[in-house]
């Protein structure tokens, strides 16, 4: 999520305002900003049942060789099938483009909650401007429905975008490039199909409803996915319109949890004018899983 406006810059100039709104507003704003967000989690568990059932490696027959290989390392025979995710994240976030690639970051922590079939998330931020207000940002795809809100102190709204078929599919994009987080959702059967490009990539499309949209996927020589890429993924300009620009992320510090293999940190950027502009860098903290029984519910 990033537009060319450099809204976390405007952000500044909400600060003073936030502050002068009063302790009373800015716990009103708060507890307003999490009820929402409460409310966006609750829809996103009422799912429909999903693919049930224990992981066979049969199932893996005619992948392309670096997907196969890829789930034969992140995957156990026989584990259970997950449900859904909760990611608690660290990092900082950029909302500018040119210059000093290494100014204009700001620290941030968020919860992230996924579910995996039907693809979904919502993504809760704060994005620290000073040391009393903070930037809430909520990115959210639930039951084919995208929304992007950022406000300051929770009160003041500094971006926002309403559902439509670019936010959409700009939604499902980011879930399938954080389905590296939820492995089992990356399996055939499970809403998501591959195919072949050569040793070390493989095409993903995933399709919820009206919606379909793909990444390509970088296998490392050990078999892990290092990296995605899509040639354009809609993007917010100053005056809302979306363009479909080339982006991309890439993932560091894979560790097993749960006996699955997953990558703890990432890099996210848009490529501007032929150039990287990278716009998130962060760390899971913690990832929690819930699983599927053999009917497919949590």
């Amino acid at each position: 999520m990033s537009g060319r406006g450099g809204w976390l810059g405007r952000s500044a100039a909400a600060v003073g305002a936030a502050a002068a709104g009063g302790a009373l507003a800015l716990a009103a704003g708060a507890r307003q900003w999490q009820r929402e967000s409460d409310r966006l989690v609750g829809e996103l568990g009422r799912g429909e049942p999903g693919l049930g059932g224990r992981l066979r490696f049969e199932g893996f027959a005619g992948l392309p060789p670096p997907v196969e290989r890829y789930l034969r390392l992140a995957l156990a025979e026989g584990q259970p099938l997950i449900a859904g995710a909760t990611v608690r994240q660290q990092g900082t976030f950029r909302d500018r483009e040119g210059g000093d690639p290494a100014a204009g970051w700001a620290p941030f922590t968020a919860v992230q909650r996924f579910t995996a079939s039907p693809p979904g998330f919502v993504w809760d931020a704060r994005i620290r401007m000073g040391p009393l207000v903070a930037v809430r940002v909520r990115d959210g795809y639930v039951h084919g429905r995208a929304s992007m809100r950022g406000a300051v102190a929770a009160l003041i709204p500094v971006v926002s975008a309403a559902d439509g078929p670019a936010l959409r599919a700009g939604a499902l994009q980011r879930w399938l490039a954080e389905a590296v987080w939820l492995p089992t959702a990356l399996l055939p059967g499970a809403g998501v199909s591959w195919s072949a490009v050569d040793d070390y990539h493989a095409l993903a499309t995933a399709t919820d409803g009206p919606t379909s949209v793909s990444l390509q996927f970088e296998f490392g020589p050990g078999g892990e996915i290092v990296a995605a890429r899509a040639p354009g993924r809609p993007r917010a300009g100053k005056d809302g319109r979306f363009t479909p620009t080339p982006w991309g992320g890439r993932y560091h510090g894979h560790e097993r949890h749960d006996g699955m293999l997953v990558p703890t940190e990432a890099e996210v950027f848009w490529v501007v004018n032929g150039r990287e502009e990278p716009y998130y860098r962060g760390r899971n903290e913690m990832i929690g899983f819930t699983f599927t029984n053999e009917e497919g519910l949590p």
